[in-house]
């Protein structure tokens, strides 16, 4: 098995995470989403895996390298301009001669689906579509199955004319001749993998492999915290031995912690938190629903919930980050009623006493001063000072 891995996406909606790495490098439970895929394929049998990259490709490639780690052959091609999914399977062209697996980079799933997946191309030489069920369908590509294939698939329906509750589970097997199909696709400035299988349905078979597994699908911040939960909820907490968490911090099962972490006095890390390496967490800080990236530091009293921390951004004493339920603007579309306290960016630095209301986003580098209360969106570099 050799497979394609798309994982040149910008992720702007992830904003400002993905200022400073590609987005299937974010990590939950302590790893990048793409090394859990990584993982996966290696778990099916895959040999070789080519990376499709893009923005900071550096961070993929110095992350996973050729691939000895993970008894893999890895290699590289860029996709320069994001011009679409078809566009970026393009670019591997001259990797793959054979038959492959392609899926997509910010979707966690079993080793199970992959196996199923390629076993299906085997027996048939048909083109193969992963499909899932999912409770908003609307949000995904939405497939209609004729048996056992797929009849249609339409990009992000209107709800209320959403036709089927099958969605596109990003998993595909696929011969070379789709490299060619992709070439015949009509785009109007991006090309659509999506676009070309419509195309293909009108005059061969393309195989449905149902799958009810694992199917994580990170979109907007908020799903960060729910693929994050799912992970981390499968494992009892560990610590390694730089860990230092004081007898009296109380650390929940279902929490992860990185290396060289310090958990002081009174405080307590509650279900579906992670913390990464070198994060301090100060005497009677309450953490819950939380992923803190590296290097971060959360002052004494300090209180966070439903919430993404950057890399080395500092929480001041005694500042609270609100959870709850709120509506949240993202490039224009409105988010309603979704569980989110807030996403911080890296190199952030909040004053003491501050509130952070929930759905509030602060850019990368931005200033809060003590005792100021934020909402909305804070831009890069801000400076926000209680008036």
């Amino acid at each position: 098995m050799q497979a394609v891995v798309l994982a040149a996406g910008k992720g702007r909606r992830l904003w400002p995470l993905t200022e400073n790495r590609p987005k299937p490098m974010i990590p939950v439970a302590n790893r990048p989403i793409l090394e859990h895929i990584v993982d996966a394929l290696d778990a099916a049998g895959a040999e070789r895996v080519v990376l499709v990259v893009g923005s900071n490709q550096e961070r993929v490639q110095s992350h996973f390298g050729n691939g000895h780690d993970y008894d893999l052959e890895i290699s590289y091609v860029v996709q320069q301009q994001q011009l679409g999914t078809g566009h970026a399977l393009l670019q591997a062209e001259s990797q793959v001669g054979e038959s492959f697996i392609a899926l997509n980079g910010d979707r966690i799933i079993e080793s199970e689906l992959l196996e199923r997946v390629w076993d299906r191309h085997v027996e048939t030489d048909d083109t193969v579509m992963s499909v899932t069920r999912v409770d908003e369908p609307s949000r995904y590509g939405v497939v209609e199955l004729d048996g056992r294939d797929v009849a249609t698939i339409e990009e992000q329906p209107i709800p209320e004319l959403t036709k089927s509750d099958f969605i596109n589970a990003g998993v595909y097997a696929f011969s070379p001749d789709i490299f060619a199909a992709i070439r015949r696709t009509d785009s109007r400035g991006e090309q659509a993998l999506t676009d070309t299988l419509s195309n293909l349905m009108a005059d061969q078979r393309v195989r449905a492999v149902q799958y009810r597994g694992t199917w994580l699908d990170v979109s907007e911040p908020w799903d960060l915290l729910e693929v994050n939960d799912s992970l981390i909820d499968r494992e009892d907490s560990t610590y390694t031995p730089s860990t230092t968490v004081d007898d009296s911090a109380v650390v929940a099962t279902a929490a992860t912690i990185g290396d060289d972490v310090t958990v002081h006095p009174q405080a307590a890390i509650l279900p579906g938190v992670t913390l990464g390496d070198n994060v301090s967490v100060g005497p009677g800080a309450v953490l819950e629903n939380a992923v803190v990236l590296s290097d971060a530091t959360i002052n004494a009293g300090a209180v966070l919930t439903d919430c993404i921390i950057g890399a080395n951004t500092t929480i001041g004493p005694n500042t609270t980050v609100e959870g709850g339920r709120t509506d949240v603007v993202l490039n224009d579309a409105v988010y309603h009623d979704v569980t989110f306290g807030g996403l911080l960016g890296d190199n952030v630095s909040i004053g003491g006493n501050a509130t952070v209301e929930p759905g509030t986003i602060i850019g990368n580098h931005a200033t809060i001063g003590s005792a100021s209360l934020v909402s909305g969106r804070i831009d890069d570099n801000a400076t926000v000072t209680r008036g």
